[in-house]
C-alpha cells in the first residue's frame, strides 16, 4: 500500500478524473437531449402506451447489472418491469415476453451477440425495442423502434476498457426515463407507500391510522372533569399516554393536556396544589391542538411533531371528533 505524499496524489488523481469524466459523459448527454428530444420523448411515449405489457429489460455483462437497477426503479416508481437475461432468454425466459411488452435492451456496442440474436425472436413476438445504445447505426439500433443514443465516449478505466462512463451514461438515462414516466403517471408520495412497506422509508410512508392509538388506549376526557379525575383515568388507560384529550358534550376536540402541562402547572406560583387538582381541566388544558387525519401518511405527523416541538398529536375524523393519538413513543416503537 502506497503511503507517501506522490502515490496519495497518483491515487487522488486518478479518483477525481474518474469521477469528473463520468460527470462529464452525463452532462454531454444531458446536452444532447436538449438539442433533440425526439427519441426520449418517443421512448416515454412507447412505455405509457404499453398499458397492459410491462417494461422488460435486459443487457449483457455489466449492461445487464445497470438494467437490473433500472428496471428496479421502473418497479418501484409505478412502471410494472422485469429483467431478462439475454442468453437465459433464447433457452426458454423469451417466454416471459409478451406481445404488449416493451424491451429496453442496453448495448453500448449495439453488436453484442447476446443481444442480437433476441432481436428476430422479440420481432416475431410483436414486441417494442428501445435500444440504448452508442450509436445509431448498429445491428441492434437498426431494428429497433427507438434508439436512446448515449454517444461514443472514452471510458474512464485507465486502460481504456472496464465499463465506467459508458455504464453510468447507462444509469443516468434510465432514471431519467423512470422519472420522466412516473410523472407521466401521476405517481403520488401514496402510491409510493404501496411499494415501500418495508424499511425506514416504507414505515415513514405509513398511515398514522396504522400506529396510532385507538379504542381503548385513547385516553379521552370530558370538559369540565377535575384535573384530578382527568389524571387518573389518563393513569388508567392502557399504554398510560402522556397527554389526554378534552372532549365537549358533542364528543369534539376542545383541548389536550400532557404530561408536560402537568409540570409545568405545579411550577406557577399563588395557587394550592389541591386547587390545582380539584380545578376543572379545562383552566389547564392547551386549546387548539395540532391533529391529524387516519389516512395521513405518517411522514406528515412527524413533520407536525417537530415543527411545534411537541410530543403528541391528536387524530380525528371530519367532524372534529378524536378516534386516536399518536405518541413520540408510538414512532420510535415502530423505529421512525
Amino acid at each position: 500500500m502506497t503511503t507517501n505524499n506522490e502515490g496519495t496524489k497518483s491515487r487522488l488523481g486518478l479518483a477525481t478524473e474518474v469521477l469528473n469524466q463520468e460527470a462529464a459523459a452525463i452532462r454531454r448527454l444531458a446536452t444532447s437531449l436538449e438539442t433533440d428530444f425526439t427519441a426520449f420523448d418517443h421512448a416515454v411515449e412507447l412505455v405509457l402506451g404499453s398499458v397492459q405489457g410491462r417494461v422488460v429489460v435486459t443487457g449483457m455483462g455489466k449492461a445487464g447489472l445497470v438494467g437490473a437497477k433500472i428496471s428496479a426503479t421502473l418497479a418501484s416508481t409505478g412502471t410494472p418491469s422485469l429483467t431478462l437475461h439475454p442468453a437465459e432468454a433464447v433457452h426458454g425466459d423469451l417466454g416471459r415476453i409478451r406481445p404488449d411488452d416493451v424491451v429496453l435492451a442496453l448495448s453500448n456496442s449495439g453488436e453484442t451477440a447476446e443481444i442480437r440474436a433476441l432481436i428476430p425472436p422479440i420481432r416475431r413476438i410483436g414486441a417494442k425495442i428501445i435500444a440504448m445504445t452508442g450509436g445509431t447505426t448498429s445491428s441492434l439500433a437498426k431494428h429497433a423502434d427507438c434508439v436512446l443514443d448515449i454517444g461514443a465516449m472514452d471510458e474512464a478505466c485507465p486502460l481504456g476498457l472496464a465499463p465506467t462512463a459508458s455504464t453510468s451514461v447507462m444509469l443516468a438515462l434510465g432514471d431519467a426515463l423512470a422519472m420522466v414516466v412516473q410523472a407521466e403517471r401521476g405517481f403520488s408520495r401514496e402510491d409510493f407507500a404501496r411499494f415501500h412497506p418495508a424499511g425506514s422509508l416504507g414505515r415513514r410512508l405509513l398511515r398514522v391510522g396504522d400506529v396510532m392509538r385507538k379504542d381503548e388506549e385513547l385516553p379521552l376526557v370530558a370538559s369540565g372533569m377535575p384535573l384530578r379525575e382527568a389524571l387518573l383515568q389518563m393513569s388508567k388507560t392502557p399504554g398510560r399516554p402522556g397527554a389526554g384529550l378534552i372532549v365537549n358534550d358533542g364528543g369534539k376536540l376542545i383541548g389536550i393536556f400532557t404530561d408536560g402541562d402537568l409540570r409545568r402547572l405545579f411550577e406557577k406560583d399563588g395557587h394550592t396544589v389541591t386547587d390545582r387538582l380539584d380545578a376543572p381541566i379545562n383552566d389547564s388544558m392547551g386549546c387548539g391542538p395540532k391533529t391529524v387525519s387516519q389516512g395521513d401518511l405518517v411522514d406528515e405527523a412527524v413533520r407536525i411533531l417537530h415543527d411545534h416541538h411537541i410530543d403528541q398529536v391528536a387524530v380525528v375524523d371530519k367532524d372534529e371528533q378524536p378516534i386516536g393519538l399518536l405518541d413520540i413513543q408510538d414512532l420510535l416503537d415502530v423505529r421512525i
